[in-house]
């Protein structure tokens, strides 16, 4: 009987301690970061649009933003090119600035031409904003995102694209962050994450056709 006693009652302390123990020595899912494998940078894949449904947001590229980021700067050669014949095939142009800024702030090389239309957000570019209500107005079922802070801009306003319906097509040269990482888990993200990756075609400007 004293034994069963003794065992029940050792039984009772482990469980306590186990219970009581700090949070700290618990495991939790950081303990595994250090171990992991940056998976392979995602594919890309040529994508043909149609101009009538289709339009190209230029997010943020202001001197308040992209100016002082030398990876935004580097990708206006190709982002000035294709912007060029977006506006030949009679592509909706859409332009975003930031707050504390105005339309004037864009990059000399990626200019509006006055009659575009624009909006003022944060990184999500349909908050508080009429975004949807412009592309609906024209039709538009796909956009093109561009822009820098690809973990700002980018990310949040294509992933409330592809929620809010649209086709989202992101070509890699034309987006930017300050660091080769937030670019690289922006990209995995619109391949990977569920609903988003559905509707989602990563790409570049090269590949993109009319």
């Amino acid at each position: 009987m004293k034994l069963k006693f003794g065992i029940a009652l050792g039984a009772a302390l482990a469980a306590f301690v186990a219970v009581a123990a700090p949070a700290s020595a618990q495991q939790t899912v950081i303990d595994e970061w250090a171990t992991i494998k940056t998976p392979p940078a995602p594919a890309l894949k040529q994508v043909t649009v149609d101009p009538k449904t289709t339009a190209l947001l230029l997010l943020d590229f202001v001197k308040q933003t992209c100016a002082p980021q030398p990876r935004c700067i580097a990708t206006l050669p190709a982002t000035k090119k294709f912007l060029a014949e977006a506006r030949a095939h009679h592509l909706l142009v859409v332009y975003s600035y930031v707050f504390g800024g105005t339309m004037a702030d864009t990059l000399p090389a990626v200019a509006p031409t006055g009659k575009e239309p624009n909006v003022q957000a944060g990184p999500d570019k349909f908050l508080h904003t009429d975004l949807e209500k412009i592309l609906k107005d024209h039709g538009i079922k796909t956009v093109i995102v561009t822009g820098t802070y690809s973990h700002g801009a980018v990310l949040h306003t294509g992933d409330e694209a592809a929620l809010r319906g649209f086709n989202v097509v992101v070509p890699v040269d034309g987006v930017s962050a300050p660091g080769a990482f937030a670019e690289l888990y922006v990209a995995y993200n619109f391949t990977a994450a569920p609903r988003i990756s559905a509707v989602t075609t990563l790409t570049r400007f090269s590949m993109i056709k009319f």
